[in-house]
């Protein structure tokens, strides 16, 4: 059999009650077709970005239950789903590295078929940035406010590893996946194109650097820094060595 029989069967038939139900007729011809490709990296190219959009609908989606629950502090359900939003951010940063297997010159060949398009158009992307004041608001009204706690006597003064804790320590673990798989974009980037280079829109990817340094909870990361600096103002900053010299 000859490579178009292959390339053919991989599509599917769509006569099964499983492709139905997924519908891969439509998903398998979200990509181009084979003939089409600029190289033979272009479909992995595609797919990873394609599942990265999913991935993060698929997180969009759950964020908006957490919030549902944060209001109810059914804290069990806020916890089980963030388990599963944690989860989608590390599978998110697994599979960049399979974009590291294409060199630079073959990247260079799938990026005259983006156009002007860059990954800060992601539409999965941009949503989940305007997300986490959402759940903020939902956590401090449901869970500090409402029995006059502070993120500082749940997490020192008064802590008790109480449901506050817990949950805020859920928001301190999805933001800092999220800043993770930033980074590791950042050096996908480093690697394939280069940090000193333009971008498609004509500026430095340098640019997406800034992006490492914000934090979506802010509260929940300086709360960390006080402690430590009120345990350095009891204890000293500076302190003898426990091995006597």
């Amino acid at each position: 059999m000859d490579r178009a029989h292959f390339y053919q069967t991989m599509n599917g038939a769509g006569t099964f009650d499983y492709e139905t139900y997924l519908n891969t007729p439509k998903l398998l011809s979200c990509q181009k077709d084979f003939a089409e490709f600029c190289n033979a990296d272009e479909l992995q190219f595609q797919i990873v970005h394609q599942v990265e959009e999913l991935w993060m609908k698929v997180m969009g989606y759950t964020l908006l239950d957490i919030d549902d629950y944060l209001q109810q502090e059914n804290t069990n359900r806020v916890l089980t789903l963030f388990r599963r939003v944690h989860m989608v951010e590390r599978l998110m940063i697994d599979q960049l590295p399979l974009l590291e297997t294409m060199s630079p010159k073959e990247y260079q060949e799938i990026r005259l078929q983006l156009g002007n398009g860059s990954g800060q158009e992601s539409p999965g992307f941009r949503t989940l940035l305007k997300m986490p004041h959402l759940l903020w608001q939902s956590f401090k009204s449901c869970y500090l406010d409402r029995h006059g706690l502070t993120v500082e006597q749940i997490y020192d003064s008064e802590y008790s590893h109480s449901n506050a804790y817990m949950v805020a320590e859920a928001l301190v673990e999805f933001d800092e996946l999220f800043q993770k798989f930033r980074f590791h974009h950042i050096q996908l980037i480093h690697r394939s194109i280069g940090l000193g280079a333009k971008s498609l829109k004509g500026r430095s990817v340098e640019l997406l650097n800034e992006g490492l340094h914000t934090k979506f909870f802010h509260e929940l990361w300086e709360i960390r820094n006080r402690m430590t600096d009120a345990w350095g103002g009891h204890y000293g900053v500076v302190r003898d060595s426990i091995t006597g010299h």
